[in-house]
């Protein structure tokens, strides 16, 4: 049953309104002399509009390595302003926390999506400011006991969600097997030309995974490798922009690759960027005429009507690169209940060489597909 027509403009409202009457400083923008600070960053930003900790990852069956799942876990942090409130009580709220998550069932070809959204306080969600843990957590969907939590342990990070209603739940330990990368010149990620629009970005590309998946009542045991994004910013994309195609791909030579384009009402590249992290850990910033990415097919969805790209072939000729990125299965859209309806494509996908030979995998992202879909960042 979809969310009250009430309560989707009221989210919609708040995801999309710049500020709101009686905040007393402007939000926090991002710039490129950020003073990075770890653990610290691992946590929250008061004071920028929007935040996220995304996670992606491959997983197989400890008995069954034959058996495997994608899966997706997001907890965004929006702004609701950046004043305290006339309001003297615990319930005033400064932010809305919002929890996205899925599995994809890649034998099955299966995909089934999750969301929680509550606004910061008692019983309800939780910024936790540093060093308590976890870092975040939101209380789990109607129906479901417990929390979905992202947490920072001192070595790795720790996810957990559930939902009983979509009977699915995951319950993941990470470790880094690559260092921290900041994504662009000391994690400022530009969206467009100049430093007015950006966000400080930074990602573990392979995190050693395991802990559970359960499906139906049905728990199994897992391992994998997943990739970690941390983005806060107040003003990423431009005007002209509607969305962005965003891709991270682990290569089985050690290379990782983060790319990404925004684009515009037509359909074109506003701006691109992406970083390639060798082996060792080093990343190289690709500057947008270093990279090109083709579609050569598109999927219909049954559920929204918006048509995305289904098939791309990249191009980074500076590192001898050509892959042709193929999803496992076209239907890995999530279609939200919440916030006005907003729909992306999040699902996991494979990296070929030419001659059709796996050589990667990863997980690709796009958002603003479809009529009045422009994401809110």
């Amino acid at each position: 049953m979809r969310t009250s027509s009430l309560a989707a403009a009221v989210v919609a409202l708040a995801l999309a309104a710049p500020s709101v009457p009686g905040q007393d400083a402007p939000w926090t923008a991002a710039t490129p002399d950020h003073a990075w600070s770890f653990p610290r960053d691992h946590w929250g930003h008061d004071g920028y509009r929007n935040e996220w900790w995304y996670f992606t990852g491959r997983l197989h069956d400890v008995g069954d390595p034959a058996r495997s799942f994608g899966f997706q876990f997001t907890l965004f942090r929006i702004g609701l302003h950046t004043g305290s409130s006339d309001l003297d009580s615990a319930w005033a709220s400064r932010n809305l926390l919002m929890g996205h998550a899925s599995i994809s069932d890649l034998a099955g070809k299966e995909h089934r999506f999750s969301e929680v959204l509550a606004r910061q306080a008692p019983f309800l969600a939780e910024i936790a400011p540093f060093p308590e843990r976890p870092v975040a957590w939101v209380r789990a969907p109607a129906g479901t006991p417990g929390r979905w939590t992202v947490d920072w342990d001192g070595d790795g990070y720790r996810l957990a969600m559930r939902d009983d209603r979509h009977g699915i739940a995951f319950d993941l330990a990470t470790r880094p097997a690559k260092p921290l990368v900041l994504q662009g010149p000391n994690g400022f990620s530009r969206k467009a030309p100049g430093d007015e629009r950006a966000s400080l970005y930074f990602s573990f590309t392979r995190l050693a995974t395991e802990g559970t998946v359960t499906l139906d009542g049905k728990t199994y045991r897992v391992r994998g490798t997943a990739w970690m994004d941390k983005e806060f910013s107040s003003n990423a994309l431009d005007e002209g922009q509607v969305g962005w195609d965003w891709f991270s791909l682990r290569l089985r030579d050690g290379r990782d690759l983060m790319l990404y384009g925004l684009r515009r009402a037509d359909g074109t590249f506003d701006f691109r960027s992406g970083t390639v992290v060798a082996a060792d850990g080093t990343a190289r910033y690709l500057q947008p005429t270093d990279w090109t990415s083709t579609a050569s097919a598109t999927w219909t969805s049954k559920g929204t009507g918006a048509t995305y790209p289904a098939r791309w072939t990249i191009a980074i000729p500076s590192e001898g690169l050509t892959l042709d990125v193929v999803p496992e299965f076209p239907d890995q859209e999530n279609r939200s209940r919440v916030g006005g309806g907003l729909h992306y494509w999040e699902g996991a996908v494979r990296a070929l060489d030419s001659r059709g030979i796996e050589i990667g995998e990863g997980y690709v992202e796009l958002t603003g597909y479809g009529e009045g879909n422009r994401p809110p960042v």
